[in-house]
């Protein structure tokens, strides 16, 4: 059984950085595709960042420019450095990974707040 634990959230002024790292326990199954969804108050979970293991990357338009996704998939550890912080990136942060047996998971989710 996968089981993906996250750190890095925090508090964190708006323009500022942080840095969310997942790593994948539990089995040394390959996955297929890791990622970070996030969830900000009142709103759905939606996508922040995928990156496959061919390292073939897609962001969210919201994103682009200012997040960079990378994994090592010798380790089935993703991470995703996150600059000039906005206001509205003020989400949980979940890391998710898809199996090549098309299995998903998730982690628990990790609070990124933003303030000015």
């Amino acid at each position: 059984q996968v089981q993906l634990v996250e750190s890095g959230g925090g508090l964190v002024q708006a323009g500022g950085s942080l840095r969310l790292s997942c790593a994948a326990t539990g089995s040394s199954i390959s996955l297929a595709m890791m990622g970070w969804y996030r969830q900000a108050p009142g709103k759905q979970r939606e996508l922040v960042a995928t990156i496959t293991g061919g390292r073939i990357t897609d962001y969210a338009d919201s994103v682009k420019g200012r997040f960079t996704i990378s994994r090592e998939n010798a380790k089935n550890t993703v991470s995703m450095q996150m600059n000039s912080l906005k206001l509205e990136d003020t989400a949980v942060y979940y890391c998710t990974a898809v199996s090549f047996g098309a299995m998903t998971y998730w982690g628990k989710g990790t609070l990124v707040t933003v303030v000015s």
